[in-house]
């Protein structure tokens, strides 16, 4: 039985109250983990004169942040889950070998993004669809957070090791510490020094840097049952080679947000100008309100899955689920609901700029018609990666975006007269027709693999 005085029991109790203790902190944190982002978008948006310039520039940035995100999660996504599985079977040594491969893979990462980033950012940006005006603030704004990027590689990469030992609360701090002190920072920097976007970089870089300590002092501790211990930091194939295998996934996922961000930023500035662009910016953050809650319920189910799935305990593994997809189909269909009827609102709290706000109450409406299917997708998505299942998850997760979304931004403008709206409208086409699909593939696959594993048990 895995039961800590800090963690939580997986094996027996009731599996709603325990996805609730694991699910609300790690929600908790997603969102708070967003105002590192958001928080800056909101400042910077309201800038004097200049603000709805720079906004449009620091949202170019999303496609190079989403690559660095997607590195940090190739290792904490295949790790975690792979830990959580290992000290299931009751092999903890090897589940300390995996934390400390993982965390040499993310210094790795960081070396090689922090040069080629730094180096090609002002290309890079240009490419992405950055105008004259707003490319000096997007290369401002870039230089700085990837000198940084260390710190959110650490934070993003380790914290899901703390969270898969079910220490739900030390992860939630991890975003908590950083997201608030970002929060006292940013009008500091922005407007108090008067560093402009310059000033958003710094204050998130600080916050970010002190969410990577808070990581590292957990897991060298005392407190941590699995420790960051130097002697297996030495990389070794068959230690990080599953995890990269299992991460691909998510990786997958979280890089082609990036691909997806410069086909949607590419087709906006040549229909619709940087105000196109700037609405855009605005739309993913206002998404992300949706997203990152999903996920963090996922990870709050994610340990119950991986544990009782390596342990042999088949009902629980369906509890878990079934407690996990409700929840996340609810709350999706619920901010559906809520976009549907007051876009504005949310188009208001970054931006003061009359014209940009209205054009992305329009813009929010179409882009987000299908944002209830989310729900489904996630919940099944990330089942598959809590299930060890690498392969079914990266199909999904290339499903979406490469098979559906990104060809259906550069088609339909083909097909309708007002080719701004039909870039938007390619997301919610993709966003139903991708959930249905994987939520019938997961509901084909999930008894066949709960039986496989559950023989594997018994001849064990």
């Amino acid at each position: 039985m895995i039961k800590h005085s800090h963690g939580y029991d997986m094996e027996s109790g009731s599996v709603s109250k325990l996805l609730a203790k694991l699910a609300i902190p790690a929600v908790v944190a997603q969102v708070v983990n967003l105002l590192y982002n958001i928080v800056d978008r909101i400042y910077i948006g309201h800038i004097p004169e200049s603000g709805s310039t720079a906004l449009t520039g620091v949202g170019l940035f999303m496609a190079i942040l989403m690559l660095i995100n997607a590195f940090a999660m190739l290792a904490g996504a295949g790790g975690a889950p792979l830990a959580a599985i290992a000290m299931g079977k009751k092999e903890n040594e090897r589940a300390e070998k995996i934390v400390g491969n993982c965390f040499t893979l993310l210094l790795l990462f960081a070396l090689i993004l922090t040069v080629v980033f730094y180096i090609f950012a002002p290309q890079m940006l240009l490419f992405f669809g950055a105008s004259d005006a707003t490319l000096p603030f997007a290369v401002d704004y870039a230089r700085i957070y990837i000198l940084g990027s260390v710190f959110a590689l650490i934070v993003l990469g380790m914290n899901p090791f703390i969270t898969t030992q079910g220490f739900a609360k030390v992860s939630m701090f991890t975003t908590i510490i950083g997201a608030i002190l970002n929060i006292i920072l940013d009008p500091i920097f922005i407007f108090g020094f008067h560093m402009g976007v310059k000033g958003a970089a710094f204050a998130t870089v600080i916050s970010q840097a002190v969410g990577a300590l808070w990581v590292l002092r957990f897991l060298t501790g005392k407190k941590t049952n699995l420790k960051l211990r130097f002697q297996n930091m030495k990389l070794m194939p068959r230690i990080f080679g599953p995890c990269l295998a299992l991460g691909i996934s998510t990786f997958v996922m979280m890089s082609t947000e990036s691909l997806l961000s410069i086909s949607f930023t590419f087709s906006l500035s040549k229909f619709g100008g940087d105000l196109a662009v700037g609405a855009m910016t605005i739309l993913t953050s206002v998404a992300s309100l949706v997203v990152m809650p999903l996920q963090g319920i996922c990870q709050g189910g994610q340990p119950i899955m991986s544990y009782n799935y390596g342990a042999g305990n088949m009902e629980r593994v369906k509890q878990a689920f079934f407690t996990q997809f409700m929840l996340c189909a609810g709350y999706a269909i619920v901010f559906w609901i809520i976009i549907m009827i007051v876009p504005e609102f949310f188009a208001g709290i970054f931006s003061d700029d009359v014209a940009l706000v209205q054009y992305t109450g329009w813009a929010m409406r179409i882009y987000m018609a299908g944002i209830f299917a989310m729900g489904f997708q996630i919940a099944c998505q990330q089942s598959f990666m809590a299930l060890g299942q690498a392969k079914i998850s990266l199909i999904m997760a290339c499903l979406r975006k490469i098979v559906l979304l990104i060809p259906f931004i550069f088609i339909l403008p083909l097909f309708f007269e007002n080719k701004v709206a039909a870039v938007f409208l390619a997301e919610p086409i993709s966003d139903i027709l991708a959930a249905l699909v994987t939520t019938v593939t997961f509901g084909v696959t999930f008894g066949k693999l709960l039986n496989r594993k559950k023989e594997e048990t018994i001849r064990e």
